[in-house]
């Protein structure tokens, strides 16, 4: 099960560009080859989509996602409830979630959000590195605020739709005004380890513990960057991540949520490539851990790591559990 990858972006660019089916030809092969049964396709807004344009957008790439669906109904499917994600999984299909990153569609208007959950909507985050209307993201350095009065509102809201609050890219202040507030479980779809590489994307023990505390998990991102401050990041690192969450809030609370972004910047425009990543660009990736199929490989490295049952859990068994007790039924 992975938490995080942004295809749905790249399939739209390469739509928009005259590609007939990036996902059957960029990323499902993939998707089957690494072994990925569960996959979150966040919905991302580009810079130059900021304001009432983000709504469109969104709008457009959820349409995107229900079209892949279609073409591909034999190899996956969208999950909007827990029967959805047992059927699909009995079929042997790739279940689908669909998920907001950075609550700009919704702008000032929680209405918006029963319309993305009406639109199969079942995770979102308040920010990404930007400020929203509901929050600061981890790249406001200056303020770093706690949510807004609307985005308590918002958690409030959520919560009652049911859909899934995820902290990736929540200022820290703003994490923890979140804890406060939460009275369902939440989530960091794709965030490691601040004790093994100081990167603000990154969470502190302490951050594991809070959302680790509330029922949440936290997904190991795969980022080289957000693996190793210095020299060529590499999968045991990676693996290390998973290992000190393991050890500081336990093999339950863990899982993956890769974010592969390197064939996203090679596909999307400039404007987003400069904008994505609070670090140098010059190392983006693990080499052996950069695109789906390389799930296959870490498999093999956590079953070397924890043992083949605690591996299952870590890979995939602890959001699948997750999802089927927070979806509804």
């Amino acid at each position: 099960a992975d938490c995080h990858n942004d295809l749905l972006l790249a399939c739209q660019h390469r739509r928009e560009r005259g590609a007939s089916d990036p996902f059957g030809d960029d990323w499902l092969p993939g998707l089957r080859a690494g072994g990925v049964a569960f996959q979150v396709l966040p919905i991302f807004t580009e810079e130059q989509f900021i304001g009432e344009g983000a709504l469109r957008r969104t709008l457009e790439i959820l349409e995107l996602a229900r079209e892949i669906a279609a073409l591909h109904r034999q190899d996956v499917g969208i999950v909007e409830t827990a029967g959805d994600l047992d059927q699909v999984l009995r079929d042997g299909r790739i279940a689908l979630l669909l998920a907001l990153e950075g609550a700009e569609p919704v702008g000032s208007s929680l209405a918006m959000l029963e319309t993305m959950w009406r639109l199969g909507v079942r995770m979102a985050s308040l920010t990404w590195n930007r400020r929203t209307m509901l929050a600061d993201g981890v790249g406001e350095t200056d303020t770093g605020g706690r949510l807004t009065t609307l985005g308590v509102e918002a958690v409030a809201e959520m919560e009652r739709l049911g859909m899934v609050v995820d902290v990736s890219h929540l200022s820290a202040h703003g994490l923890a005004h979140l804890a406060q507030e939460a009275t369902k479980p939440f989530v960091a779809s794709h965030s490691s380890c601040r004790a093994l590489c100081d990167h603000p994307r990154n969470l502190t023990d302490d951050e594991l513990r809070l959302v680790a505390d509330a029922g949440g998990f936290i997904a190991m991102n795969a980022t080289g960057r957000f693996v190793a401050a210095s020299g060529i990041p590499t999968i045991d690192q990676y693996v290390d991540h998973v290992e000190h969450a393991v050890t500081i809030v336990g093999e339950g609370a863990v899982a993956i949520g890769a974010d592969f972004i390197v064939d996203l910047l090679d596909q999307v425009d400039p404007i987003l490539g400069r904008q994505l990543l609070l670090l140098p660009v010059d190392i983006i990736h693990i080499e052996d851990l950069k695109a789906p199929a390389d799930f296959a490989l870490l498999s093999r490295k956590l079953v070397g790591r924890f043992g083949p049952e605690r591996a299952a859990r870590i890979a995939g068994g602890n959001v699948l559990g997750f999802f089927r007790a927070r979806l509804p039924a």
